[in-house]
């Protein structure tokens, strides 16, 4: 086969097996199809197929197929981190700004602290921290992938749990929404390149200015061009921001946060957000994939980076869910609101990966530790529904889940 046939039978993997096992095992309960894709991906990478079948892993994904799938992959993570800063309203953000800023701290800081305990650990260990980091990159790039939470992964299972709209679903999403903040600027603070300081300093100055001198251009356009020019201006933060010394990711999110919604329609956002779902973030899930490696040193069982996982997963669950519980009694939630609040805010989802990824990519963790993040990120989010589900049918009859709060 040539090239070209090669990338085609690639692309029938990625859409066809998810996509059987997601329809015909009837798994969207407890895995809805973005996490049956994200584990398909896993499945499909070296650590699985190519010790399985390392001939025909090596025949179909070759080095021009992966290039090629990594460019459609980067692409589709940059439109999809885009949309999701342009899904933040800082605007509800500010009117409860009290209880969103305790709510949104205490479920960032507590499992950032308990992922750095975790990381503190991995460094008695040799093939877990990344050959270009240093100790406290480590250690707080590690804390804070515990800490995210996947703002839009997160709106799919409010959806799926019929409280998007709902007051307690509004307010999940201003807590989400402060962390992805947070969540962006510390990577912007784990990537900094003392060497490229002056880049850095210019990049943000730069993209001050250019915002101001954009969002007056957009408002004077038609709905028809602003997408042109809104793409345009995605490929330029994002390129600028990876000359900066930063990472390209950092860029694209820069890019949508200080978009308005309203410039495009909601409708034809949420059109934009699950096409890219559909056509693009597939290939993004099996790139992923092929990242993943399962051996520490190449002579050890797998098995450590399981438990790896394991104790990564526990630190992210149990750190959010004391975020959330800590809050509660500050703010004197109703009983049961905490739990609900806690476990969805702990959903990982896509962010989790993209922000692995950026480690991986700038050498501050090994793909061991990209594949125990992986598989936490995998875990978290398989967890949601089947626990969230339960407790909020026990809230909707006390008639807790349809009252707001201030």
């Amino acid at each position: 086969m040539n090239t070209t046939e090669v990338f085609l039978l690639a692309m029938l993997l990625i859409f066809v097996v998810p996509f059987l096992i997601w329809r015909l095992g009837r798994t969207d309960y407890f895995a809805p199809l973005v996490i049956v894709q994200i584990i398909m991906g896993i499945v499909l990478g070296p650590g699985v197929l190519g010790v399985a079948m390392p001939e025909y892993y090596k025949f179909v994904f070759q080095p021009d197929v992966v290039k090629t799938l990594n460019g459609i992959a980067l692409w589709g993570v940059m439109l999809f981190v885009m949309l999701a800063g342009i899904e933040l309203d800082l605007k509800k953000v500010w009117q409860y700004r009290r209880e969103s800023a305790t709510t949104a701290s205490l479920s960032l800081a507590m499992p950032l602290l308990f992922g750095c305990g975790a990381a503190l650990l991995l460094l008695a260990y040799p093939g877990w921290i990344g050959p270009k980091a240093a100790t406290w990159q480590f250690l707080l790039g590690t804390g804070m992938a515990c800490a995210v939470t996947a703002l839009p992964v997160l709106v799919l299972l409010l959806e799926k749990l019929d409280i998007l709209r709902q007051p307690m679903g509004q307010r999940i999403l201003r807590y989400a929404s402060l962390d992805d903040v947070a969540i962006w600027g510390v990577l912007a603070l784990i990537m900094l390149d003392w060497e490229r300081v002056g880049r850095q300093i210019g990049f943000l100055v730069a993209f001050g200015v250019l915002t101001f001198l954009y969002r007056r251009l957009m408002v004077r356009l038609q709905q028809s061009d602003r997408w042109y020019v809104a793409l345009i201006w995605l490929v330029a933060c994002g390129f600028g921001a990876d000359w900066a010394g930063l990472h390209f990711m950092v860029g694209a999110f820069l890019a949508g946060v200080v978009m308005d919604a309203d410039w495009f329609g909601q409708e034809q956002l949420d059109t934009l957000f699950k096409n890219v779902l559909l056509v693009m973030m597939p290939v993004f899930f099996l790139s992923t994939g092929l990242r993943t490696r399962w051996e520490i040193g190449g002579d050890q069982g797998g098995y450590q980076v399981f438990f790896v996982a394991g104790l990564l997963l526990l630190a992210s669950v149990g750190g959010k869910l004391a975020g959330a519980h800590i809050a509660g009694r500050m703010l004197k939630w109703k009983s049961g609101e905490a739990s609900i609040i806690g476990w969805l805010l702990q959903s990982k989802g896509l962010i989790e990966i993209i922000f692995a990824n950026i480690l991986l990519d700038k050498g501050i963790i090994t793909s061991e530790t990209f594949t125990a993040l992986l598989l936490m990120a995998v875990g978290s989010t398989m967890l949601t529904i089947p626990v969230v589900h339960p407790k909020l049918n026990r809230a909707q009859n006390r008639g807790l889940v349809g009252q707001a709060s201030s």
